[in-house]
């Protein structure tokens, strides 16, 4: 499976599309599309339909949609937007930013 260097509850910043500039959390990261999901970023409306016997409301919901992961970059608390580099230490691979070589928090 392949992996992506930005996981969840990462903040990362919009490069390209309607969104650029914004900033946001990473919902969820998914590895086998090379996608993540932005919260507040690439929302989009969905039409749903009530359910008889559960209670969900139809109408018109807005959702986040996957962005692709080149179109984001990971934001570093010291430098703003850095590339990510792995350094090893031991049995462990540690997120390292390119910039200032500050570690970066792992995925738990």
């Amino acid at each position: 499976m392949p992996s992506l260097m930005i996981h969840r509850n990462d903040t990362v910043k919009v490069l390209t599309g309607a969104d650029r500039g914004k900033t946001g959390r990473v919902l969820r990261a998914i590895p086998d599309k090379g996608t993540v999901l932005v919260e507040h970023v690439r929302v989009v409306k969905k039409t749903v339909s009530s359910k008889t016997g559960q209670r969900t409301k139809g109408g018109i919901a807005e959702h986040e949609s996957p962005i692709n992961v080149s179109n984001v970059a990971l934001l570093c608390s010291n430098c703003g937007t850095a590339r990510v580099g792995i350094r090893i230490e031991g049995d462990a691979r540690i997120r390292v930013c390119k910039k200032c070589g500050q570690t970066l928090p792992t995925k738990k």
